[in-house]
Parts: C-alpha cells; sequence; structure tokens
C-alpha cells in the first residue's frame, strides 16, 4: 500500500480524489482545516484538522506522518480558496488567504516533502485551474496565485525528474462542487457547462496509472461549452 498526502481533503475535489485513491490502494492522510459535516470514513482515510497556512503546525503533522509511514509515495496540492470581484474592491486579507492557500502552502509542503519523494520515486499533483493560462477579468489575483503554482511546479518538474519525481498539474475549468457557495457566481445547470468532481479525480488515476517512462506535466479539463450565471439575491 503507497501513502499520499492530501490537502482540501474534507469535501469536493479534495475528498473525491481521496476516495479515488483509497480505491486504488492508497492510504491517505487527508488535512484539512475541519471535516465538520464529512461523513466519508475509511480506515486508509487518516483526517488530520490543520490549516494549511499554519506553518508552524503544517511542519509538526509531516513530522509526525514521516515518523509513521517508511515511505511517501504522493503528494496531492488540492487545497484552495477563490475571492472574486473588482481589484480594488477585494478585502486585503481575502488577497493574502488566496495568496497563502493557493501558492505558499503548496510550495512549502514540497519543500518538507521532496526529499521523501525523491527517495520513493514519488509523485506531485497539484489542482491549480484553467484561469492560470488564461484572463481571468474579477479574478485577477485569484488566477496569479494559480498561475504562479503553475509555473513553479513546470519548473520544479526540471529540477527533480532526474530524480525520478514525477509532476503533473491539473487545470479544471468550471466544475459542480462546493467551490462556488460562497460567491456570487456559479455553474449553469446545463450538463454540458460544468465539470463533475469525479471527472477531476478520473484525471488524477490517468496520472498514477501511466507507464514509468511517461510524465503528463500538464492537464487542461473544460466544459463543452462556456457559460455561468449569477445568483439571484434574496
Amino acid at each position: 500500500m503507497k501513502t499520499a498526502i492530501l490537502t482540501g481533503a474534507s469535501k469536493g475535489i479534495g475528498l473525491e480524489i481521496t476516495k479515488r485513491l483509497i480505491s486504488l490502494n492508497y492510504k491517505v492522510y487527508g488535512i484539512s482545516r475541519s471535516f465538520q459535516g464529512t461523513s466519508y470514513e475509511d480506515n486508509n482515510f487518516i483526517k488530520i484538522e490543520c490549516d494549511v497556512q499554519n506553518t508552524s503546525e503544517l511542519i509538526k503533522v509531516l513530522d509526525t506522518i514521516k515518523e509513521k509511514e517508511r515511505e511517501i509515495n504522493l503528494l496531492v496540492n488540492n487545497a484552495g480558496v477563490g475571492y472574486f470581484g473588482p481589484h480594488e474592491q477585494l478585502k486585503i486579507k481575502d488577497i493574502q488567504n488566496m495568496l497563502r492557500t493557493n501558492l505558499e502552502a503548496p510550495l512549502i509542503l514540497c519543500q518538507l516533502l521532496l526529499r521523501d519523494l525523491k527517495k520513493s520515486k514519488g509523485m506531485i499533483i497539484s489542482i491549480s485551474s484553467v484561469t492560470a493560462k488564461k484572463v481571468s477579468t474579477y479574478g485577477c489575483a485569484y488566477s496569479a496565485s494559480k498561475a504562479g503554482l503553475t509555473h513553479f511546479f513546470t519548473s520544479l518538474f526540471e529540477e527533480v525528474r532526474k530524480h525520478g519525481v514525477k509532476v503533473t498539474t491539473i487545470h479544471p475549468d468550471i466544475t459542480k462542487s462546493s467551490f462556488y457557495d460562497a460567491l456570487d457566481f456559479t455553474y449553469e445547470e446545463d450538463e454540458d457547462a460544468f465539470l463533475l468532481q469525479e471527472q477531476i479525480a478520473d484525471a488524477v488515476e490517468y496520472v498514477l496509472s501511466n507507464s514509468n517512462n511517461l510524465v503528463v506535466n500538464d492537464i487542461t479539463l473544460r466544459p463543452q461549452k462556456n457559460r455561468i450565471k449569477r445568483k439571484v439575491k434574496e
């Protein structure tokens, strides 16, 4: 059985990827700020409550995992947060929250785990966003955090490939998930206008199933139709 560490594991895409990894015979250490409301249980799903922005606590968590496990085979950077609107209207704390969660935390996690992943010839999979690759009006800061994430892992692969470490970044477009719960826009109900969480997990499984000599560095997933809708204010 292989060992994975996954952030943002309590719901949405992260929980769906967790379920898929367990079906692929992984033990998953899932990190999230809270697992309240997470009903999924499995002996190979170890829930760890930790805010990835709390660096000192994150270091302690990883040290504990390393003490328990012979090797670490997979890191999945999934935790993410987004705030949208004209840039001058964003709260400073929200900009900091995006940069720390979407970009800083994955960089720190990689720094802390790279030696272990080199030993196991393991893999890093990161969930970025299609906004990393295009103009994102009213999402400038969010797309910048995701573009930084994508660029970091593009460069990191060139650094670690000689050690046998694989690096993949997945760029989903609008996905039917809890990400939009607190936003003023969401996906259209037309089934051709959004991705499913299971399809992101499919992409993860595809990456993991390839031969040792093949690395899929970049996957972009988009629905057939490009539509969003504004929520009606009550």
